[in-house]
């Protein structure tokens, strides 16, 4: 006889039950129901649940009971947030650059495993969560970082949901902070004026002007390489970065990956760029001959004198004692991206080609970035036309 007949799946039965612990009394009910049957054995697969009143187990047996006639039933699990969070660490970031699992490894450590780790993956409702964003805001943290820490908890939750592990995500419903978006800070005609100055004889003069007349990333100009430099059709071809991240054994450790959207980018380079990456390159190769034996043959553009990588950090502070000597010293190295950014929308570069050459993923975006610029152009234009017309009107 087939096993289905024995009962049916979804049935249950209410009781109340009473116990004695640690001297007291205690009193609840609990409904008992089967959710299938095991395949090897045949007997019936059963659950239980429990609640302070009949009416309260009577709502959740009819809601489960439902579940089981629908299909959509899973068995629950005893997992808590913190144990899912270790799983999807281990097994569901393969696709992630080393960087980025990283940054959820620092988000889940600072903030989400210490107050939410120990609740039950499916105990894991949006108030907890909510409450946890609002904490996190009254700290003191900036919007971002609640933002941030979000994204990474809503991605495990998504996996856990895409499993069966959870039926819905609870951080959906979850309100977030408003961020607001940074004043930009690019350098004037004045300071780009001063920082050419400034860097002239510099080790790291071509890095740095290589960057502000291209608008790379400072991981994308670290890590440009030869073959995807075409000097002789003025221009190159951005499809990796120079990124450093923690490996296994806990070490950081750099590594050529490919750029932020994994989209590489073609741009075309003006005279002046091109200049100087032949002085880099004829400079780059009488190191070579001087290191000898000891030169290490990586490929990029720009290294040390030995043909190793630059590192991020060196780079970074070089930059920062040349803009604190022009009086700019709130300017970040990400700045000369900007500063690029700008100063082509002010030649009249359009809005797209700008685009294409920053690597944004939307012309809507450098609109949102950039906005400010063309919104001053606009206003320049209609004082144009203001002059034009007081020069054509009758007097």
């Amino acid at each position: 006889m087939p096993h289905g007949k024995k009962n049916t799946s979804g049935a249950g039965s209410i009781r109340k039950k009473t116990v004695v612990r640690n001297g007291t009394e205690y009193t609840y009910w609990e409904a008992r129901f089967t959710t299938g049957f095991d395949p090897s054995t045949g007997k019936q697969k059963q659950r239980s649940i429990t609640g302070k009143t009949q009416k309260e187990v009577a709502q959740k047996l009819r809601e489960l009971t439902a579940e089981i006639d629908q299909g959509i039933y899973h068995e629950p699990n005893k997992l808590t947030l913190s144990q899912w969070l270790d799983i999807w660490l281990r097994d569901y970031l393969n696709g992630v650059k080393p960087r980025t699992a990283e940054s959820y490894r620092c988000q889940i450590e600072n903030y989400i495993r210490p107050n939410l780790g120990k609740i039950k993956l499916e105990a894991l409702s949006t108030p907890d969560i909510q409450r946890f964003y609002n904490g996190m805001t009254a700290k003191g943290l900036a919007p971002k970082t609640v933002i941030i820490t979000h994204g990474v908890l809503h991605k495990a939750l998504q996996q856990a949901v895409a499993i069966g592990y959870l039926r819905f995500n609870p951080s959906d419903a979850c309100t977030l902070p408003r961020s607001e978006r940074k004043e930009l800070k690019p350098l004037d005609d004045d300071a780009i004026n001063a920082f050419l100055t400034a860097v002239k004889g510099h080790p790291h003069e071509t890095v740095f002007l290589v960057t502000l007349f291209t608008g790379m990333r400072q991981g994308e100009v670290l890590g440009l390489t030869w073959e995807c430099v075409d000097l002789d059709n003025s221009s190159l071809l951005i499809n990796k970065q120079l990124q450093k991240a923690m490996n296994a054994e806990g070490k950081r450790v750099y590594s050529i990956i490919s750029t932020k959207n994994s989209k590489g980018r073609k741009i075309t380079l003006a005279p002046t760029v091109v200049e100087l990456l032949r002085r880099q390159k004829a400079t780059q190769e009488a190191w070579k001959q001087a290191a000898g034996p000891a030169w290490q043959e990586s490929g990029l553009v720009f290294t040390n004198e030995l043909g190793e990588h630059l590192t991020h950090n060196t780079v970074y502070l070089e930059y920062k004692k040349i803009v604190r000597a022009i009086g700019r010293p709130d300017a970040r190295f990400h700045d000369l991206r900007h500063s690029y950014a700008v100063a082509a929308i002010k030649s009249g570069d359009d809005i797209k080609t700008v685009q294409g050459n920053l690597g944004h993923a939307t012309a809507s975006f450098t609109l949102d970035v950039y906005g400010h610029v063309t919104d001053q152009m606009k206003r320049d234009s209609a004082d144009r036309m203001e002059r034009f017309i007081q020069s054509v009107s009758v007097q």
